[in-house]
């Protein structure tokens, strides 16, 4: 199952399923409210019968949401926490190194959700590690 969202600017937010305890997320450029309510809804969706599962989240050419699409995400927080508690692993691949020490942090923060982040070019790195949880 996919979720294809290409609107204005060059967005581009994509999640998909390749496989039964896996969701990956590919987002590049600014996210507005309507794409960001599209896709966590998708997000959702496809997690409702992950456990145990990895998810592989790539950020390329990032700027930040506007005001509308963090107040979607804020509505989404209760379901998007029980979600968090079907992953146990999250590779985060940016080309932003800010961007991946934020992700380390939060993974720090959010017990039972192990968090690494990859430069965008150690995909097969990032693959590995969620596969046997080894970077």
């Amino acid at each position: 199952m996919n979720c294809q969202s290409q609107p204005k600017e060059g967005t581009i937010l994509t999640i998909t399923k390749p496989e039964p305890n896996r969701v990956d997320i590919d987002l590049s450029g600014k996210i507005s409210s309507d794409e960001m309510a599209k896709g966590l809804d998708e997000l959702l969706e496809l997690s409702q019968d992950v456990n145990d599962g990895v998810m592989l989240y790539t950020i390329t050419s990032f700027a930040f949401p506007d005001f509308g699409a963090i107040a979607v995400e804020m509505a989404r927080l209760p379901k998007l926490f029980s979600l968090l508690g079907r992953f146990d692993r999250c590779a985060v691949l940016s080309d932003a190194a800010w961007l991946r020490t934020a992700a380390e942090v939060e993974g720090a923060l959010l017990p039972g959700l192990e968090i690494k982040s990859f430069d965008l070019t150690a995909r097969e790195k990032a693959e590995a590690w969620l596969k046997s949880g080894v970077a």
